[in-house]
């Protein structure tokens, strides 16, 4: 005959579902930083873009200016000082969001940096258990 109490198999059973909720938590968690992480790293990407158009556009705004400057340079001293002015401006604002740009994307963090780690501690737990 049967050993078994009928209070073993509920605690079993118990067990069991206390696991697989547990299971279920961890998958969760998981699953939430890595959509953290992929939120996070599409806005970064999308900050890039718009600060290389940025860039693009003040350069080639500066650009056209340097081009009327040359044009303009025989004509009355006046315009000389507004055109170059404003290339001027152009140009230096062109070259700092490049400058930005290509920096955020050096110091950029690695993705899904934060479920990695997390992911790393997991692992660490279950093997000091064992």
């Amino acid at each position: 005959m049967s050993d078994k109490m009928p209070g073993e198999s509920r605690g079993l059973l118990d067990s069991l579902g206390t696991l697989a909720a547990t299971l279920v938590a961890i998958a969760h968690t998981r699953l939430d930083l890595l959509s953290a992480d992929v939120e996070e790293d599409r806005a970064h990407v999308l900050s890039l873009l718009v600060l290389a158009l940025a860039a693009l556009f003040f350069i080639g705004v500066g650009v056209v200016l340097a081009a009327i400057l040359l044009v303009v340079a025989f004509w009355d001293t006046h315009r000389l000082l507004a055109l170059g002015s404003l290339a001027g401006f152009f140009l230096a604002a062109g070259v700092a969001a490049g400058v930005f740009a290509r920096h955020k994307a050096r110091t950029k963090p690695r993705l899904f940096a934060a479920s990695l780690s997390e992911l790393l501690k997991d692992r660490q737990q279950l093997v000091s258990r064992l």
